[in-house]
């Protein structure tokens, strides 16, 4: 049950951001760990499809300052490509080998003394092309007759699924309403203020060659172990560290780890290490992105608009690979694919497919944003099927009773969906929209208000990567599950307590709350902890699911962060009790002392108990160990591999989002203009109120991007048309100057020590749907139906003007 929210105590500002606004930053361009280190620019292919009837390499190599150039040959000989997920035969390699896929895909690296010369020489590199057929729209590829990508696959399908999950058919044979939909929802990056950048040394030692590498990547460390497989190394043997400033992430920076193997080969060969810097066409062009997909629904409803089952069919466009981690956008909200809705049967068709453009991967929302476009869309959708409002058919179908599972094997721990949703139509003032949208229409104008629910995942299940396999495919002993997060606390001979996190952030403010969180477990002022974010694959302690993505820091990294500084407070305590001449469990940690709990006066500071563990040892009572020192894994229960009938639970924690959208469009221009957000959010017990606000603001502005102008689009002849920010349109301050009202309940958390859950993604994925369906409502007079992102004034130009192109058959 939600608790209504308290207005929240005074907390510290952000410690992150001095450094930031001072220009004290550490970047990667910044550090220099390594002398000697030379620059790579790399070639990239300019066609979409193209096989490689040769590459040469010579006059590059003989440019004045060139250490090396390596290109397909050196590639295929040196590396291995990349595990998949899936058993596609679709090799992957960090360069085009027998063929070009996509515009923008590395064929060549040259090494030299600077990044000019590297570049002239680059220039140089000759590419003999044979021209492929294109094919850029999934709908295409899906075709019997499609260009084929990766001809041994005999298919551009990369994975193909089909999950049942109740009694679907009977539902859909006595509904009284089948609602269907089509949509599509677009590619978009985040365009982090910092490219790419990585440093790599290859080292051939005496026992054995080691790659030690530096580079922004955010996790996950799954990626760590793909890494090491392409390079033909154990994990031990690399060795990877991020900086404590990596300039914004959001999802994109997972997809640098191909750059960190191409970068490994190039030292390898100069016999240097080697450093390369993305620039932002690159970028645009060539490093990842969220999956675009395609998509149909179906709902099953009854008389009085419960929905009673849903038919899903996703197809997501991966580009020119199946790039590691893919196809986990398809599977990552496999658990909350209903949605915050009571629905007791899910048929779902889940495939991949790949085509002439940028890989993608993980992208702020992950899945999320995708499958809500599709399921609030259609929530309208039985709205108007059923003559109900588009609030009350969603209050119809809430889940109202937790810990509620979902027929696909979600289980959401806790919510009071209906009183989030209450929250947001009074905040949003609905009545006085109403009013003002009959005004509007009344003169001619047109006026629109959305709404969308999501369920918010976070603490990802990992496991959900094997529902890519086929049950009986899976070998015995193979899974994979978890949500495992680790820390290391320990405190000096002083009394400073130090956190080393494993999550690299991004910005999130990780440090600010982890401080204040091992603080209040020891009882000390905040200023008496500091924080390490610093990641060294060799030195901090991590694990394979470490990293800072699906919204993990809240539920799991303060996880291990209090079980941690638990045990430590246990040690102190006890070694109080010599100090005090009292048994430990009298004892607390507070106001920086170690005092009785009945008589406050009679305590010891905590540094000079902590001292005892480190100068008097012997002095412990028998069995206290002289270790103020710890390491935890926090791994929770009920987070388990999928089961043989393919049930998942998805992610550890389930929060919630309801956001009421209000827009106004221009009747001649057609320009659309946010006018009203109401947005409230239930993440469990609340951290930080100043981080929260942060989250929800930065996930509206995010999806506003994808909403209205961000687009990685292409000609039907492969060519990216949006490689700048002449033609990829960023929101910026001007366009977030809507009326905006945030607020939000608390249900926490039965599964975590603090009740917390993730907010790091929830306006990412449920703004993107309610806008849509404002401009819907508001469009609804013309008869015009939205069924794809992002909406601006050329699209609905094309809409209400019935110049729309019809949309490729779907197979």
């Amino acid at each position: 049950m939600a608790e209504p929210h308290e207005p929240q105590r005074w907390t510290p500002a952000r410690i992150e951001d001095g450094p930031l606004v001072t220009g004290q930053g550490r970047f990667l361009d910044d550090l220099d760990p390594l002398p000697g280190t030379l620059v790579a620019a790399v070639v990239r292919s300019t066609r979409p499809h193209a096989r490689l009837r040769g590459v040469d390499l010579s006059r590059a190599r003989a440019h004045p300052g060139v250490a090396a150039v390596v290109g397909p040959d050196e590639v295929v000989a040196a590396l291995r490509a990349f595990p998949l997920s899936t058993g596609a035969a679709m090799p992957y390699y960090p360069t085009g080998t027998d063929k070009v896929r996509f515009v923008g895909e590395p064929i060549a690296v040259v090494v030299a003394t600077d990044r000019y010369t590297a570049e002239d020489a680059a220039e140089l590199v000759a590419v003999d092309y044979e021209p492929l057929d294109v094919v850029v729209d999934p709908r295409a590829a899906l075709a019997p007759d499609a260009p084929l990508l990766h001809e041994d696959a005999g298919s551009n399908v990369a994975t193909d699924r089909t999950f049942s999950f109740g009694p679907v058919d009977e539902a859909f044979a006595r509904a009284a309403h089948v609602v269907e939909g089509e949509y599509d929802f677009p590619r978009y990056s985040s365009v982090p203020m910092e490219c790419y950048s990585v440093i790599a040394e290859w080292r051939d030692g005496a026992d054995g060659p080691s790659v030690e590498a530096w580079a922004n990547f955010h996790g996950p460390f799954t990626m760590v172990p793909v890494m090491a497989a392409a390079l033909g190394l154990p994990t031990s043997r690399l060795r990877l560290h991020v900086p404590a400033d990596i300039g914004g992430s959001f999802g994109i920076k997972s997809g640098i780890y191909p750059y960190v193997v191409l970068m490994a080969l190039a030292s390898r060969h100069s016999g240097t290490p080697v450093r390369w810097s993305e620039d932002r066409i690159e970028h645009l062009l060539a490093s990842s992105a969220g999956a675009d997909r395609v998509m149909r629904f179906a709902a099953a409803v009854g008389a009085e608009g419960e929905v009673l089952a849903l038919k899903a069919d996703l197809v997501d466009n991966v580009g020119a690979y199946l790039r590691p981690p893919e196809p986990s956008t398809l599977y990552r909200c496999f658990g909350n694919i209903t949605g915050p809705y009571r629905i007791g049967a899910v048929q779902i068709r889940a495939r991949a497919v790949v085509t002439n453009r940028m890989p993608v991967g993980l992208n702020r929302g992950f899945g999320g944003q995708q499958l809500y476009f599709g399921l609030e869309r259609l929530m309208d959708a039985v709205a108007e099927a059923t003559g109900l409002d588009v609030v009350e058919v969603r209050r119809r179908n809430l889940v109202g009773s937790f810990p509620h599972e979902t027929p696909t094997g979600g289980v959401y721990d806790s919510g009071d969906y209906a009183a989030a949703v209450d929250l947001a139509v009074r905040n949003a003032d609905l009545v006085e929209l109403r009013a003002r949208q009959d005004e509007v229409r009344a003169a001619g104008g047109l006026y629109g208000i959305g709404v969308a629910l999501v369920v918010d995942p976070s603490g990802t299940n990992i496991g959900y990567v094997g529902l890519a396999t086929p049950a009986e495919q899976r070998r015995p002993g193979r899974d994979k599950s978890g949500s495992t997060e680790h820390v290391r606390v320990s405190v000096d001979m002083q009394g400073v307590v130090t956190v080393v996190l494993g999550s690299v952030p991004q910005g999130q403010g990780h440090a600010t709350v982890a401080r204040k969180v091992a603080a209040d477990r020891l009882g000390l002022p905040v200023d008496q902890v500091r924080v390490v974010v610093d990641m060294d694959t060799a030195t901090t302690p991590w694990t394979v699911t470490s990293g800072s993505y699906s919204s993990r820091f809240a539920p799991l990294v303060t996880s291990a962060v209090v079980q941690a500084a638990d045990r430590i407070g246990e040690t102190v305590r006890a070694a109080g009790s010599v100090l005090l001449g009292v048994a430990a469990e009298e004892l607390e940690l507070a106001d920086g002392t170690v005092r009785h709990r009945g008589d406050p006066g009679r305590a010891v500071q905590f540094r000079h108990a902590s001292g005892v563990v480190h100068w008097d040892p012997g002095a412990l009572p028998e069995g206290t160990p002289a270790r103020l020192y710890e390491d935890v894994a926090f791994t929770p229960h009920g987070v388990r591999a999928a089961t043989a009938d393919d049930r998942i639970n998805s992610s550890l924690c389930y929060g919630f989002v309801a956001e009421v959208v209000a827009v106004a469009i221009d009747p001649d221009t057609y320009e659309i203009t946010v006018d009203r957000v109401s947005s409230v959010h239930d993440a469990g017990t609340v951290l930080n109120q100043q981080l929260l606000d942060g989250q929800v603001h930065g996930a509206l502005t995010h999806a506003l991007g994808g909403a209205m102008y961000e687009e990685l689009t292409y000609a039907a002849s492969g060519q990216p048309t949006s490689a700048t920010f002449l033609d990829y349109l960023c929101p910026t301050s001007a366009e977030t100057a809507y009326d905006l009202r945030t607020d939000h309940v608390v249900s926490p958390s039965p599964l975590t020590p603090l009740g917390a859950k993730g907010c790091g993604e929830g306006s990412s994925m449920s703004f993107p749907a309610a806008f849509a369906n404002a401009v819907a409502d508001a469009l609804r007079p013309a008869g015009v139906a939205i069924t794809r992102l992002p909406l601006h004034g050329d699209v609905l130009h094309q809409l209400l003007e019935k110049n729309e192109k019809e949309a490729t058959p779907w197979h």
